[in-house]
């Protein structure tokens, strides 16, 4: 096996200075807001099971740079939109993850959510089934 020369906790923190993090609350007042697109990056399996942000549009962490990329084969035009995508998951830090990608590949408006849908749901702020 290699040597590993950066853990995941660094690559988070890299990615948590590169790119904005929301706060919970900061999140909860753009949720009605039109130009705000809420992204959630968690596996399907977590969808069904506990649900997803209201409005929040559905990309898979293992295909959201495809899904972003118009030259992609597989791009969504939901995400060529001229509005800002938030990112969640469900601690905050696969969307960190995700959010530097999509910073790295030229998209500027792009961030995520600090505590995720964990923290979104304790907070006890609004659910869709």
């Amino acid at each position: 096996m290699a040597n590993k020369t950066k853990t995941v906790k660094e690559l988070v923190a890299e990615a948590n200075a590169l790119v904005e993090t929301l706060s919970l609350d900061e999140a909860r007042g753009r949720l009605d807001d039109k130009d705000t697109v809420f992204v959630d990056i968690r596996d399907v399996r977590e969808l069904k099971r506990d649900g997803k942000l209201p409005g929040a549009e559905h990309a898979p962490r293992g295909m959201l740079e495809f899904w972003f990329d118009p030259e992609s084969p597989y791009h969504k035009e939901v995400f060529a939109q001229d509005k800002t995508y938030v990112l969640y998951c469900a601690s905050g830090w696969r969307s960190a993850l995700g959010a530097r990608a999509l910073h790295e590949m030229g998209f500027e408006k792009i961030c995520h959510m600090r505590g995720g849908f964990g923290g979104w749901k304790e907070a006890g702020h609004p659910l869709e089934d």
